[in-house]
């Protein structure tokens, strides 16, 4: 399937990172299979610590199972306790599960939940390394995406792991990063691309 990444229609490897960014309103058009395949091949083929290759990658596409997820994030986070340090994101999952009516997947057709072993010491970084990959083959392939942490930060949930052992992650794997994916809801049905500017992520040089 390697020499598929190459198809001429598709970005260079420089304009899809620089020009990727996070979608957050989905049409409810299913990825094409084949766009799924490529990007899911994207993420495997991500570096992993020592090659490893544990990642483990739950597609979700059932809209039963989206909506279950959804129901139960939003019940676990409403039980949450905000305080002043809080990052901002986990805060607002908490203030908006609260009032109700709170999607973490943003209403994505797809969502692609990335596992690892939780007694491995890479685990975070290799999920995240999938995951950008995942990112940048999507805008290439003119799908949007979005990193999702929610369920990261609900991987000690006891009532949400027995439900993702149910659909298959391991007894010794936990969520470290998931990824919204599908069609933008934008009136062209293409991903937003103009790079916002850098504010931050300094550069120094020694020679």
């Amino acid at each position: 399937m390697i020499e598929h990444m190459h198809a001429p229609q598709e970005m260079e490897a420089m304009q899809a990172i620089l020009t990727r960014r996070s979608t957050r309103s989905f049409r409810p058009d299913m990825v094409p299979e084949d766009h799924l395949d490529r990007i899911l091949e994207a993420g495997r083929y991500a570096p992993s610590g020592g090659n490893s290759q544990t990642c483990h990658f739950l597609v979700v596409r059932s809209r039963d199972v989206l909506e279950n997820l959804i129901q139960m994030t939003e019940k676990a986070f409403a039980v949450m306790e905000e305080t002043e340090d809080m990052y901002p994101s986990l805060r607002h999952s908490i203030s908006a599960s609260r009032k109700g009516g709170y999607v973490f997947s943003y209403h994505a057709p797809v969502l692609i939940i990335t596992a690892n072993r939780m007694d491995y010491g890479n685990n975070i970084a290799d999920c995240a390394c999938a995951l950008e990959n995942m990112m940048i083959a999507a805008n290439a392939l003119s799908l949007g995406s979005c990193w999702i942490n929610q369920l990261r930060w609900l991987n000690e949930n006891m009532e949400i792991n027995a439900y993702l052992r149910k659909l298959g992650m391991k007894e010794e794997e936990r969520v470290y990063g998931a990824l919204a994916l599908g069609v933008p809801d934008t009136e062209s049905g293409l991903p937003a691309r103009q790079p916002l500017p850098r504010k931050g992520n300094e550069v120094t040089y020694i020679d």
